[in-house]
């Protein structure tokens, strides 16, 4: 790794971890932020990402991606801009690897469930069940709960999207164990991981629309930053026919991006005075520094409107995304009047009062990968039809 720039988080001067650890034990010569990503990369609940939904429910084709292969992705990217940056690689891409741990089978259709079946309950945020994972329900040691990973890594994740001024019951039992400064901007690392997860599904995500048909090349093109990359990749290919080069437009389109948020960075930095800076004078400055440039910006949000409106709302999607609501909310109210349903271990551990009891259940189901979640689903209501 090159030499990190004084904003960046150095593991010599990280605030540690909330459990001492120890007792003689060395597992290699690797610093703090570097055992964390190796942590999250071990870890069960990162295994069961190869089978949670990203864009497509339960997909039926292998090559589209899942919440797993989607985190390597963006892992990659968010590497490259730290590198370039000065920053600490190794907790960027730790960041870029557990940012979707916490999300439930289906996506965002199974965090709605859950959501509504945890109303009365303190309701569901895949963010904050993301730090309740790493820290209390991933057993992997000895003598403590959860990874126990570095304040830095937990502060990354809990404010990767800004500042938290209203966390929710979960994300304020995390920070009363381990206060994570929930109402400052975190590292620079957790903003660079925040915008390449925005680079990676903004980009990918077109990949596989096209791939499924939903979306067309013609239809796409409409969007300006998309016209404006496929003219340059056709001016480069020009004998090259267009199917061959519709990957060629994604990386097209990443590398854009990722120059213009690098460069408007930079130019955050200098202009807040922050590239002498150390990390916390990034936590104090009241404003992302990690940005795109005000045009970028205003063209990434164009792109995101096309897609919500032409992909993931598509009817097709909508069909997918309401059969998946039906299984897990079928699965919370099947759990909660008869909790012997559950597996060994987790049905004696229920607590018996509310609101312990439904978030218990939440946790179980917030667990499940798709597919765990049809056969469940299928044991106890019989043939329901798979989210496809």
């Amino acid at each position: 790794m090159s030499a990190l720039a004084p904003y960046a988080c150095d593991p010599a001067r990280s605030r540690g971890r909330l459990h001492a650890e120890g007792r003689g034990a060395v597992r290699g010569p690797r610093d703090i932020f570097q055992r964390d990503r190796d942590r999250i990369i071990h870890s069960i609940s990162f295994r069961r990402l190869r089978h949670k939904t990203q864009v497509f429910v339960a997909p039926g084709g292998d090559h589209y991606r899942v919440r797993l292969t989607h985190s390597l992705e963006v892992a990659q990217i968010g590497r490259t801009i730290a590198r370039v940056l000065g920053l600490n690689e190794d907790l960027t891409e730790a960041l870029c690897l557990a940012h979707d741990i916490g999300h439930p089978p289906f996506g965002h259709a199974g965090e709605d469930a859950l959501g509504a079946a945890m109303a009365a309950h303190g309701g569901f945020d895949h963010n904050a069940h993301c730090l309740r994972t790493l820290t209390l329900l991933e057993i992997s040691y000895p003598t403590f709960p959860g990874l126990n990973l570095s304040w830095e890594m937990l502060e990354g994740l809990a404010k990767h999207n800004g500042p938290i001024t209203a966390p929710n019951w979960a994300m304020r039992a995390v920070d009363a164990a381990f206060p994570l400064e929930l109402e400052s901007w975190a590292s620079l690392e957790a903003q660079v991981a925040a915008l390449s997860d925005d680079i990676a599904y903004d980009n990918h995500d077109i990949d596989d629309g096209l791939r499924s048909g939903i979306l067309s090349l013609e239809q796409i093109l409409e969007v300006p930053l998309v016209r404006r990359c496929w003219e340059k990749v056709t001016r480069r290919y020009p004998e090259v026919p267009e199917e061959r080069l519709m990957r060629e437009l994604v990386r097209e389109q990443i590398g854009v991006m990722v120059n213009d948020l690098i460069a408007a960075t930079r130019a955050n930095l200098d202009t807040l005075g922050l590239a002498e800076a150390d990390a916390g004078a990034i936590r104090a400055a009241g404003r992302a520094v990690c940005a795109f440039s005000g045009p970028m910006r205003e063209e990434e949000r164009a792109l995101k409107r096309f897609m919500y409106a032409n992909l993931y709302h598509h009817p097709l999607q909508r069909t997918a995304a309401e059969r998946a609501h039906r299984i897990v909310a079928d699965l919370f109210a099947a759990y909660r009047d008869d909790i012997g349903l559950m597996d060994a271990g987790w049905d004696a551990d229920c607590p018996a009062e509310e609101p312990a009891r439904s978030r218990h259940i939440a946790d179980y189901i917030a667990g499940m990968t798709d597919r765990f979640a049809e056969q469940a689903h299928r044991r106890i209501f019989g043939e329901t039809p798979a989210p496809r």
